[in-house]
């Protein structure tokens, strides 16, 4: 459980609460355009938000299913770290942070050590160019990258990278960035689920494909707490169009039978509800072009 949730990445702990922090006035030490500061309209509580990202699929989660139906890895699928200094505003800087943890979470999986290095170093460089770098122990991940065995203290020290990160932006005013972080791991995760899918269809990956509908409609709601900056508009109409094919997904629920069950020495009670997907296979291939068209739009910038 503990090693499932350290490989989120980005997903939960860049939303981590940290309002028991002090507060510091790091305004000063960087000269940050007012479009970064903008920080939306709170349209949406921070617990509503931690509940949002939770719901969200961890790269990993999506890396994990693709590795258990046998499928093998492929670099083909991953978004190329040779053009990360295009990556050049600080917009194009978070959601690239969020691609690459993506892509650096389906590497971990399949425990490629060798290209791990590439993506540890995009993100850094990514960082450093929204003034987060600082909180990334680049020296010691590259040396635990190296070795498989280090893979536990790897994603350890990330977490803590990662949380100093969020900490810094939000004291900032600049907790914009972080959602854009989630978008590019989501779009990112669905574009590995939608290839391996196009190549190797299975009914598990085409219920994971189903199930985004809701996930999607979550994320909408919090990109669109930042819709009046106008570096989200683009990105908010093109995920709009992805949307607008889900409304043919059929989602529904069936009531199950309560269960308890013992999970690390402690009595639970497990609901049992069923999740029904209806998507046509025209439907799923829809979704999946159209998340490849635009998170190569992403990619390239």
């Amino acid at each position: 459980m503990f090693r499932r949730l350290i490989y989120i990445l980005v997903l939960i702990l860049v939303f981590a609460s940290c309002k028991n922090e002090k507060k510091e006035d790091f305004s000063k030490e960087f000269s940050i355009p007012d479009s970064v500061l903008y920080d939306g309209d709170l349209a949406i509580s921070e617990a509503a938000i931690n509940d949002i990202v939770q719901n969200i699929s961890s790269p990993v989660e999506m890396a994990a299913l693709i590795k258990s139906l046998g499928v093998p890895f492929s670099k083909d699928y991953l978004a190329t770290t040779d053009y990360v200094d295009n990556y050049n505003t600080s917009y194009k800087k978070a959601i690239g942070l969020g691609v690459f943890g993506a892509d650096l979470g389906y590497l971990n999986m399949y425990n490629k050590t060798g290209s791990v290095i590439d993506y540890i170093s995009a993100i850094k460089t990514l960082a450093d160019g929204i003034h987060v770098g600082q909180f990334f122990d680049f020296t010691t991940l590259k040396r635990l990258a190296t070795n498989n065995q280090n893979l536990d203290s790897l994603m350890y020290i990330s977490v803590q990278n990662f949380n100093q990160m969020d900490r810094y932006l939000r004291e900032n005013k600049r907790s914009s960035l972080s959602s854009l972080i989630v978008a590019g791991v989501w779009i990112e995760g669905m574009y590995l689920v939608g290839e391996v899918a196009r190549r190797s269809p299975s009914a598990e990956l085409t219920e994971k494909i189903g199930e985004q509908k809701i996930i999607l409609s979550n994320l909408m709601l919090l990109l669109k707490n930042y819709q009046k900056d106008p570096s989200f508009k683009e990105l908010i109409e093109d995920f709009e169009e992805i949307q607008s094919l889900y409304k043919n997904v059929i989602i529904t629920y069936e009531k199950g039978e309560p269960e308890a069950v013992e999970e690390d020495g402690m009595l639970i009670i497990k609901q049992n509800d069923k999740q029904f997907i209806e998507i046509s296979d025209e439907l799923m291939f829809k979704i999946i072009n159209k998340t490849a068209a635009i998170r190569n739009k992403i990619i390239q910038l």
